[in-house]
């Protein structure tokens, strides 16, 4: 390959980019690239305090020994996260000297980027994505910031999500569950997977397993958040999965274009509520079409608990578009986007675009305008309309071809 390279270097360089074969090579360039570009990151941008201290001060308080949920805050407020939040911010509080050690952190977030990305690398990989595609993955500014910059927790949930995504691509479902209840633990965004998640399973492992796999998930949560729950279960639950929870007008990135009077609107919140249910009725609609539709489906699965329900094997470009997607979806009806929520879809974005039939210059203009206007700060009607009007492309293109 070598020798070919020197005596016809274009022809070789499409043939890397385009042959399966080469798929491993590009992914080691791409990762080993990407970890050195983090690494002078790391050394030469300084890092912004946002929440970090927050949570090293909410983990102070619970080594002392409080365990109700409604007693624990920091400077920036209270105790929001998931125990698996607070285990991991345990652990990283006695080996970083209580956060104080930033250079140590640092590298751990460093590290926990790149574990991301090989973990999107194989996702990929075993979707049939092109080589070329993974030349997008190291390109995101943002994407940088907030794993070795900012140190949110949000790196952590999406790290665990991206290992559930494969696992369920490897068919190791009973691993896939345990790594998708580790997201969940963490933080409650990975909920957004969750009707995705419903439908791959019940057509590949039929209704009984679904609800295995759902009570696994449950018990998990208990079981994690046990001292917390046995301290006030109240408590906990309004903290760590507080649906009804309004974010500051101030730092969405998303639907800033309505005004914050609009925005604050309870109606607006149904209204996108209903707006997200109804959108994933009409996907899902799509997605059980190769097995004769939503309705024959629901009533194989019933009457034959213990099967599939499908009718077409569920291949792993199958489980990463709909689990992809189910994340969009979510995404774009969200209330409110804070900057560190890009991390939930960057890594995940190629992908969705590249399954679209826009033409090549579309596809690009779709994933120049999502990382633009992520990187307005502070977020302006243009760069929120920008964000709308990609993730609108983004999920009618999906629409067409799912």
């Amino acid at each position: 390959m070598i020798s070919h390279f020197l005596r016809h270097p274009f022809q070789a360089l499409c043939e890397l980019l385009t042959n399966p074969r080469y798929f491993g090579a590009v992914a080691a360039l791409v990762v080993v690239g990407d970890a050195v570009l983090t690494q002078l990151i790391v050394r030469f941008i300084p890092y912004t305090e946002i929440d970090w201290e927050t949570y090293m001060a909410q983990i102070a308080v619970i080594m002392k020994g409080e365990t109700n949920y409604s007693r624990i805050s920091g400077p920036t407020g209270p105790l929001v996260y998931p125990a698996g939040h607070v285990y991991i911010h345990q652990l990283l509080y006695k080996i970083t000297d209580a956060g104080r050690n930033m250079a140590l952190s640092q590298q751990i977030y460093a590290g926990l980027y790149v574990s991301s990305l090989i973990l999107t690398c194989c996702i990929y990989r075993k979707a049939g994505a092109p080589n070329w595609l993974l030349l997008a993955l190291p390109l995101s500014k943002r994407l940088h910031s907030i794993y070795v910059l900012r140190l949110f927790n949000d790196c952590w949930s999406v790290t665990a999500a991206l290992a559930a995504v494969l696992a369920y691509q490897l068919e190791m479902d009973d691993l896939a569950v345990l790594l998708y209840s580790t997201a969940l633990s963490i933080k409650m965004s990975i909920l957004l997977y969750l009707p995705g998640l419903l439908v791959l399973l019940y057509k590949r492992r039929g209704l009984l397993t679904t609800f295995r796999q759902m009570i696994t998930i449950l018990s998990f949560q208990a079981v994690i958040a046990r001292t917390f729950i046995k301290a006030d279960l109240s408590a906990y639950l309004n903290g760590a999965f507080d649906l009804s929870r309004v974010f500051l007008f101030k730092w969405t990135v998303n639907w800033r274009i309505l005004g914050e009077g609009l925005f604050l609107d309870r109606r607006w919140a149904v209204g996108l509520l209903v707006g997200h249910v109804s959108v994933l009725v009409a996907v899902g609609y799509r997605w059980c079409r190769p097995d004769g539709g939503p309705l024959p489906t629901i009533l194989r699965g019933i009457s034959r608990p213990s099967t599939p329900a499908g009718l077409v094997p569920v291949s792993p470009d199958y489980v990463a578009t709909v689990l992809f997607t189910s994340n969009l979806i979510g995404i774009f009806f969200a209330r409110s986007l804070h900057y560190q929520f890009y991390s939930w879809y960057a890594q995940q974005l190629p992908f969705l675009v590249f399954k679209t039939h826009y033409a090549m210059p579309v596809k690009l203009a779709i994933l120049v305008a999502v990382e633009f206007a992520w990187n307005v700060y502070p977020s302006t009607n243009v760069s929120s309309s920008i964000l709308l009007l990609a993730h609108s492309l983004l999920l009618a293109g999906i629409w067409r071809v799912s």
